[in-house]
C-alpha cells in the first residue's frame, strides 16, 4: 500500500516558513514515506491527541500527522523545541 500525503493549511504555512534546505529534506522524506507499505513502525504514537495522533522525526523537526486508510494528513511541522507547545 502506498500513501497519499495531504497537508493542512497550517502545515503548508509551517513549510513556507522553513529554510529551503529543510524544505528539500522534508520533501525527500515525504516522497520516501509515500512509497512505504506501513508508516507506523517509523512513527511514534502521541499521547496528547490535541496535536495529532502520530509524530515523525526528521532531523530537528517533528511532523505531527493523522492516518486515515491510505491518506496521511500532515497537521503541523515544527522545530522540536516548539512542537508540543501551542
Amino acid at each position: 500500500m502506498s500513501y497519499t500525503i495531504l497537508f493542512s493549511e497550517r502545515a503548508k504555512k509551517d513549510v513556507g516558513q522553513l529554510d529551503a534546505v529543510i524544505q528539500k529534506r522534508l520533501a525527500k522524506k515525504f516522497k520516501q514515506i509515500s512509497q512505504l507499505d506501513d508508516i507506523k513502525p517509523l512513527a511514534k504514537h502521541l499521547t496528547n491527541f490535541d496535536a495529532g495522533t502520530y509524530r515523525l522525526r526528521i532531523g530537528d523537526y517533528r511532523v505531527v500527522f493523522d492516518i486515515d486508510n491510505s491518506d496521511i494528513y500532515i497537521l503541523r511541522i515544527r522545530h522540536r523545541k516548539e512542537c508540543y507547545h501551542q
